[in-house]
């Protein structure tokens, strides 16, 4: 949540920042590149001490940084110096981030997407407490006293991993990740899927304020509805990897986005507007953590290193997400934002399908039929360890 929280706070107070700092949404919107490519160099650095150093450290770590890089953010007088914050945004992003997924190994198989689940959903959670909070704020007082809000949320994160423990495993390296092909192809799909959702969701805000006339209070709220559909979906998304194969699960709901996209930005009323993005939550939800899932499968005995791999690809996604979502928006608008999006996550569906599952039963046991879900579970040791085996 508090790793979220750091991205969040700039959806509904971008606009105010432009203002503040003579500057363009546009502008305002490369802080995301830039924590984005500090994130993927921190996130390869910890893939290669994760797993050592343990869960509970690193939240620490992340968390500290974000209240320093809140307070930096917050102090800033110039647009230069607020894009140069976002460097310690960048850093505490990939601490956190990478620590909460990675934690997720220390559950059972029984339960991981359970808990994957509810790990997805804490991200959803920034966008429910965050956006309403932050956008009143903003109204009421300014953009900078708004960074109070993350910060908060930044201290209880310091605290928590005094009950955090950590899920022994070796030491891994994003060398190690790139040696799969299968995990490649799962860290493709989610290098373009995330690229498109945070190309949304990083201009949204934007979309709503200067194309439907919401004001920025508002906006906070209406984004955290959806946010809201994201956390249903996720936390109980855990049943739907039991019924159907986790591939298709990530692929349909893929599409079901893509078409949703172009609808989100080509919409002419707020009201429709706000249907379209709680029915992409609801998608998006069953899509993260069903991937996130079957990221983890890919290299069961680093988990940190898988994890560490996931960030670094979701944040180079936020990357071009920013820098192509402000081009194309400011060379040809909102409209054909959502169509090169959209096609973006066809992408990544047809991409997501040729990623290896070993928790897929075979031919004999059709992925809803009975005592097919524990027969996989039982052949996952197996199925790893011929791939990496392979791979070798």
């Amino acid at each position: 949540m508090a790793s979220q929280a750091l991205l969040v706070v700039l959806s509904p107070t971008i606009v105010a920042i432009g203002d503040d700092l003579n500057a363009s949404v546009g502008a305002v919107g490369q802080a995301r590149a830039i924590s984005a490519a500090v994130a993927i160099t921190a996130s390869i650095a910890l893939a290669r001490r994760i797993d050592a150093l343990g869960i509970p450290l690193l939240l620490r770590l992340g968390a500290a940084l974000a209240i320093i890089a809140c307070a930096a953010v917050a102090l800033s007088p110039t647009l230069a110096v607020f894009l140069l914050a976002h460097v310690l945004i960048g850093v505490a992003f990939a601490c956190l981030l990478s620590a909460g997924f990675a934690g997720v190994a220390a559950f059972s198989a029984d339960r991981r997407a359970w808990a994957i689940g509810y790990v997805a959903g804490a991200n959803a959670l920034a966008w429910i407490v965050v956006n309403p909070i932050v956008g009143a704020v903003t109204d009421l007082l300014s953009w900078r006293a708004a960074q109070a809000v993350p910060a908060a949320i930044a201290v209880a994160s310091l605290i928590a991993p005094r009950a955090a423990t950590s899920a022994s495993a070796p030491p891994g390296q994003i060398r190690t990740l790139l040696a799969e092909r299968s995990a490649r192809r799962w860290i493709g799909a989610e290098l373009i899927a995330y690229g498109a959702w945070t190309a949304l969701l990083t201009f949204l805000g934007a979309f709503f304020i200067q194309q439907l006339g919401v004001g920025e209070g508002a906006v906070g709220w209406l984004l955290a509805g959806g946010a809201a559909t994201y956390f249903a979906a996720s936390s109980h998304s855990g049943a739907l990897v039991d019924l159907f194969p986790r591939r298709h699960l990530v692929a349909g709901s893929a599409l079901l986005m893509a078409a949703l996209v172009i609808a989100q930005l080509s919409v002419e009323s707020a009201a429709i507007g706000v249907g379209i993005f709680c029915l992409l939550g609801l998608a998006a939800g069953v899509r993260t953590p069903a991937s996130s899932g079957l990221g983890l499968e890919q290299l069961p005995d680093h988990p940190g290193a898988m994890m560490a791999g996931r960030t670094a690809a979701t944040q180079l996604g936020y990357l071009l997400g920013a820098v192509i979502g402000g081009a194309v928006i400011t060379g040809a608008g909102y409209g054909a934002l959502g169509v090169v999006l959209a096609l973006g996550m066809v992408a990544s569906a047809l991409l997501i399908l040729r990623v290896d599952d070993p928790l897929e039963a075979p031919s004999a046991h059709a992925p809803g039929s009975p005592g097919s879900t524990n027969h996989a579970r039982e052949e996952q040791g197996g199925a790893a360890s011929w791939r990496r085996a392979n791979s070798s």
